[in-house]
């Protein structure tokens, strides 16, 4: 499918956006272990949280969709998922493979993890390796997906510096490290987003530390809770950014997940010149959410911190277009981990904008990109739901018409994209 975007002018008003895919994940992956039901009301109800539900099905957990966004999950308990008929398939979702590879380290059954063409060249060492430190036996292709999980392990606690700043792979640890004996520590370099530690915490587990030093023991029982799951940022990220290269609008998105390990898009935004209010600050559990108002803006280039790119890894790509906008030039580095997401985002995100006329100096970690006006292009997403969407948005200030190809992956984290973006004026047709 592809997406045709005229040139729109954004009207302003109130938009909403679906819920946070990180947290729906982890509500589902730990609701299925605690003991007793839970509900899960704003659950994203997109591709990839679909597929961790259904594998979470095919491992005996009862999981009932009550309504659009809610999810009604029967716990199981820390000992009662049983084995799956076959593999499980992840599709597209490497937090969905990864955290399931945690999980199930420790239980007595064997498990095969699967995914699509994309999943399946994305790295898995990264949890391989302090996984099998805890004594799990996991068969791999070279590093990549399927992932052959041996049941029956006797976990032990480690203490694993990560050597890539990754909220994956420290989730992955923390979950094996639930029934690993003795201590299991996890240290990190640069702070990730600490929505496994939150949920854990309410859970009751056995879980210490802060930012950048967590530790975690055996833990014989979680507390069924339920869990409200607020809009996702990095979906806002993208009519955040929509609204401040516009010429006269004002948006306001409501109930947007605030989390200080994700909030780097608006730090880096703001620094640029955007005018972003925060508004209505409060906890959803122990989750910090708020509104967001965004006002059209003047940005002007800068150096993006190194120290801010694990508090906005998902949102690079928007913030490519955001540095296309802006007067000057925009520095980024440290964005190694871009090129193993579901494309090469440096790579992929410099060609298309490249093909909109702007120019980028592209670097093994990062990129220049200097102010442009955009020109209308045919672009390849290559099935990047985050690239797609991102190109959406530059394509409101183009001068022509762009066209963006292979976008079904948009699915994934934001069902209703185009009509979303319609709401506001954006002339989108797919």
């Amino acid at each position: 499918m592809d997406y045709l975007i005229q040139p729109s002018a954004l009207t302003s008003g109130t938009v909403s956006v679906p819920g946070d895919k990180s947290i729906s994940h982890r509500a589902l992956l730990l609701g299925a272990i605690a003991d007793g039901p839970s509900e899960i009301s704003g659950f994203l109800a997109g591709e990839d949280c679909l597929a961790t539900l259904h594998a979470l099905r095919k491992l005996g957990v009862p999981i009932e969709q009550v309504g659009d966004t809610t999810v009604r999950v029967e716990g199981v308990g820390m000992h009662g998922l049983r084995e799956p008929a076959d593999a499980l398939d992840l599709g597209n979702s490497g937090t969905g493979i990864r955290l399931l590879a945690g999980l199930l380290s420790g239980q007595s059954f064997a498990s095969t993890l699967l995914g699509d063409e994309s999943l399946t060249a994305r790295p898995m060492q990264r949890i391989i390796e302090p996984l099998s430190m805890m004594g799990a036996k996991i068969g791999s292709d070279e590093g990549r997906p399927p992932l052959s999980i041996q049941g029956g392990a006797h976990l032990v606690g480690i203490h694993y510096t990560l050597p890539v700043a990754s909220a994956q792979v420290k989730s992955a640890v923390l979950l094996a490290g639930l029934y690993a004996r003795g201590e299991t520590a996890v240290i990190e370099a640069a702070v990730t987003r600490d929505h496994t530690e939150r949920m854990l915490r309410t859970m009751g587990a056995n879980i210490s530390g802060d930012s950048g030093h967590i530790r975690i023991h055996t833990t014989d029982r979680l507390n069924a809770t339920d869990v409200h799951v607020p809009a996702d940022l990095s979906s806002a990220a993208f009519l955040i950014l929509a609204a401040l290269i516009s010429k006269d609008a004002e948006v306001l998105i409501p109930n947007v997940g605030v989390n200080p390990t994700r909030t780097g898009v608006i730090e880096i935004l703001r620094e640029m010149g955007g005018d972003i209010s925060i508004e209505n600050p409060q906890l959803q559990g122990e989750e910090p959410v708020a509104d967001i108002r965004v006002r059209s803006s003047v940005l002007h280039g800068i150096a993006v911190a190194p120290s801010l790119v694990s508090l906005a890894i998902d949102e690079f790509p928007v913030l490519f277009v955001a540095a296309a906008s802006a007067v000057g030039s925009t520095r980024f580095s440290g964005l190694g981990e871009l090129r193993v997401k579901e494309s090469d985002r440096i790579s992929t995100m410099a060609e298309g904008l490249r093909k909109m006329g702007i120019e980028v100096d592209e670097t093994d970690d990062g990129a220049e990109i200097h102010y442009g006006e955009p020109s209308g292009a045919t672009i390849d997403s290559h099935g990047d739901h985050r690239v797609a969407m991102s190109f959406a948005v530059a394509a409101t200030i183009a001068d022509a018409e762009v066209r963006i190809s292979n976008v079904d992956a948009v699915d994934t984290s934001f069902p209703g994209f185009p009509d979303v973006l319609g709401s506001l004026g954006v002339n989108l047709s797919s």
